[in-house]
């Protein structure tokens, strides 16, 4: 990972705060600092499956008001009806092979609505809205 070097002035109080820190830890204050930045810097997508990261990190770019649309977004009716009939089709192993697939496809579409939801809700919170509870 390459590193980039930046000056920055802080208010006194913040610097010592981080270099109190850094002491009781016995830690670099570099190391305090870029921990202070990772835990306050937007949500990383880095533990979502390889195949959904793409996406989920375009989200970064988007306006507050596409990501409320995401975080209040719901499936069809007819999309869950549907995944449920081939859900029981395949419990029941009666599936065929073209069920089969688009019950997969269907599968791959709820995870990603899900983990887009989620980053949605969590740049939200990131970005200083406060979220209903579900």
């Amino acid at each position: 990972m390459t590193s980039e070097t930046v000056t920055l002035q802080i208010p006194e109080t913040l610097y010592q705060r981080l270099v109190n820190t850094a002491r009781a830890t016995q830690r670099p204050i570099e190391e305090i600092m870029l921990r202070a930045l990772q835990v306050g810097s937007p949500p990383s997508w880095d533990d979502i499956p390889e195949e959904f990261q793409t996406e989920i990190a375009a989200l970064d770019k988007l306006d507050d008001n596409t990501l409320w649309q995401i975080f209040n977004s719901c499936k069809t009716i007819a999309d869950m009806e549907r995944y449920n009939i081939l859900l029981e089709a395949n419990s029941n192993s009666t599936i065929t092979q073209a069920q089969k697939f688009e019950l997969m496809n269907l599968r791959h579409q709820a995870d990603l609505f899900m983990l887009k939801k989620a980053q949605a809700a969590v740049l939200l919170r990131w970005r200083g809205h406060h979220l209903p509870n579900p």
